[in-house]
């Protein structure tokens, strides 16, 4: 059974993977087998990271709400490798502000970041997985696309809409031997999170909400990544898998 789990030979690319969640999904997959592809803005921490994970297949450095980047980045990527097993898109933004403050340029930075990023990225990533009949697109979403907090409408909407992206893709691309399936993680200390996460209040009251009591820590998504970049989820599609601690399950 331990086979089903086994990523050797499967080449990945993690968007946002220099660092946060991003690094300990790519460590995850590595761990498992995987090449990994790391990817970022910031060329100097990506070669840092990548010579330090095993299995590194190297890194690609461009902005994903940037769609000529995209399809500069893919054309690398296909020129260097040729083909690819797993995309795990990741990368985003999650600014902060009341309703009454966010402006229509902040809606749209959130958007594009967000939500049409992971569009563009599927849609390449598909380009290369459709003709090999194989592939597995991982969408990390969040809590916040099934419940709500105030001060982030844009990023609430965005995950909400990722969900309805991810079933929109999956009953398309099921045909072709290629899987898409979403993670929604509930709160894990990262850089995006770390103001929340040093405030003693609302630190307390996600470890108070969450019925196991804490916060999650980002090596715990390791494990639900690589099943469903595995064999182990093959017929799996469609589905958001949510890694919260229970938060969501309780009232």
């Amino acid at each position: 059974m331990t086979a089903n789990f086994d990523l050797t030979g499967r080449l990945a690319l993690v968007t946002g993977s220099s660092r946060g969640l991003g690094w300990a999904i790519a460590q995850g997959l590595a761990g498992a087998g995987a090449a990994v592809i790391l990817h970022g803005r910031d060329n100097a921490l990506l070669a840092e990271r990548a010579a330090s994970l095993p299995g590194s297949a190297g890194f690609l450095a461009f902005d994903v709400a940037d769609p000529a980047a995209i399809r500069d980045g893919f054309a690398r990527l296909a020129e260097a490798h040729g083909r690819l097993d797993i995309l795990v898109n990741n990368a985003g933004v999650i600014p902060r502000g009341p309703l009454l403050e966010t402006t229509d340029e902040a809606w749209s930075s959130v958007m594009e970041s967000n939500l049409s990023a992971y569009f563009r990225m599927a849609r390449e990533a598909a380009r290369i997985m459709v003709p090999a009949k194989r592939g597995r697109i991982i969408n990390v979403s969040s809590i916040l696309g099934f419940i709500a907090r105030p001060g982030v409408p844009g990023y609430v909407t965005a995950k909400a809409g990722l969900h309805g992206l991810t079933r929109a893709l999956a009953v398309e691309l099921a045909p072709h031997g290629v899987t898409v399936n979403a993670l929604a993680p509930g709160f894990f200390p990262t850089d995006a999170t770390d103001v929340l996460h040093k405030n003693p209040d609302f630190n307390a009251m996600v470890a108070g909400r969450a019925p196991m009591g804490r916060w999650g820590s980002p090596p715990e998504l390791a494990g639900p990544v690589v099943f469903l970049a595995s064999d182990a989820s093959s017929y799996m599609t469609g589905h958001v898998l949510v890694v919260d601690g229970g938060t969501t399950a309780a009232l």
